[in-house]
């Protein structure tokens, strides 16, 4: 080469750039569901999405196995700007809605059993569940068209006031006290799942409230992302009643509640007993990779738009899914979070796995983790409080002082 010539750089190139397609196979469980039941006259494969969901992608995820690579810097601009990984999210809805029509025209007609319908209900409410995952890639976004995708996404599932809630409560208030969807350690699942429920809409609409007040509007009006969110989904259950029968409203409403019992399964064991330290002004620290529990997972990744790289998120929320990195500081799950939600519906096999880790998180120190008021006492009997010298450490080493 001359001199005074530079080597052009060569373009990085995403090694899974066209497997983030797979995401678009969780819209057409339902389709699946029925043409694998066609198939086989077996009506056991109504219950297809949860067995795809809890079964299927545990295995995948333990058979293929983790991917802790992260994009090169310099070619993070390159991936943001790219529209393919944005095509990748708004797919999802245009075959999440088609799912739901053709659920709705199976509930509608004759020759499907209760438990049939159950079956396709459920299956449906693993796309409405993961739905909220995609409307929350879609939601933290700047561009006015993915904000307006994310509410639609939001729609099946009756849970609109997540948009509200999520971005502005639980991002400002995540692994604290005062969140609602940060579990706390010695909570089981089942304690969360009602707390979380209505402590986010209330939470959701206080921060509309609140926002609209500033604003010097009134809190019910149009201009209420709450209220309009809530209404596009009466809109939208109204609108299959009048074409399919009121029939199909109970198997909407189950579709949605699975839906919801799936997002908060993710929200328990995302910031699992994890604490935000307190600064000397009373203020909690920022938020960094050590305040959310990752998992690389390669499989469920792909399935959930890389969700499970949980930190990163919350440390830049602005960040794609596509660029999201994994940090050996982060905790980490010992598995994706297919397999880790079947463990958060059983406590004593969850406290089994996630205690011991999360002691190990915090160098043995129980007093430095996010207990739940009514096991404190338990917890601090069972497991002490580690020697002066190794709490003294452990709270330099949690503030990033070594």
């Amino acid at each position: 080469m001359e001199a005074g010539l530079v080597q052009a750089q060569p373009r990085w190139r995403d090694p899974k750039r066209h497997l983030w397609l797979l995401g678009l196979a969780v819209p057409t469980l339902p389709f699946q569901a029925g043409a694998l039941t066609a198939l086989t006259g077996v009506h056991a494969f109504w219950w297809w999405g949860p067995f795809f969901a809890f079964v299927i992608v545990p295995l995948l995820d333990a058979s293929v196995g983790e991917d802790r690579d992260n994009p090169p810097e310099a070619a993070m601009r390159q991936l943001e700007r790219d529209r393919y990984y944005r095509w990748c999210t708004y797919l999802y809805l245009p075959l999440q809605y088609g799912a739901l029509v053709w659920a709705c025209a199976q509930w509608a007609r004759g020759g499907l059993s209760v438990l049939d319908r159950a079956g396709l209900a459920f299956t449906t409410a693993v796309v409405s569940g993961i739905a909220i995952n995609t409307a929350h890639e879609l939601g933290h976004k700047r561009e006015a068209l993915e904000r307006r995708l994310s509410r639609i996404a939001l729609a099946q599932s009756c849970y609109g006031h997540f948009y509200v809630e999520h971005n502005h409560g639980h991002h400002i208030r995540v692994a604290t006290p005062e969140d609602p969807a940060s579990a706390r350690m010695g909570e089981s699942f089942w304690r969360f799942l009602p707390r979380t429920v209505f402590g986010s809409l209330a939470s959701a609409w206080r921060l509309e409230a609140r926002r609209l007040e500033r604003r010097g509007r009134r809190v019910i009006n149009v201009h209420n992302d709450v209220l309009t969110a809530w209404l596009l989904s009466v809109l939208l259950m109204a609108t299959l009643a009048a074409v399919f029968g009121p029939g199909v409203l109970p198997w909407l409403l189950l579709q949605a509640a699975g839906g919801i019992a799936l997002l908060e399964s993710v929200n328990y064991l995302e910031h699992y007993g994890l604490l935000r330290g307190t600064r000397p002004d009373g203020r909690h620290e920022r938020v960094s990779p050590q305040h959310s529990w990752n998992s690389d997972r390669t499989t469920s990744n792909l399935l959930l738009y890389q969700l499970q790289r949980h930190s990163d998120h919350h440390a830049n929320p602005l960040r794609r899914y596509q660029t999201l990195r994994h940090f050996d500081t982060s905790p980490q799950l010992p598995g994706g979070y297919a397999s880790m939600i079947v463990l958060a519906w059983c406590p004593t096999l969850w406290r089994r796995v996630m205690d011991r880790r999360l002691l190990a998180h915090y160098h043995g120190d129980v007093t430095l983790a996010n207990l739940h008021p009514r096991a404190r006492a338990h917890l601090l009997k069972r497991y002490g409080t580690p020697a002066p010298s190794t709490a003294t450490t452990a709270r330099a080493m949690r503030s990033g002082v070594h």
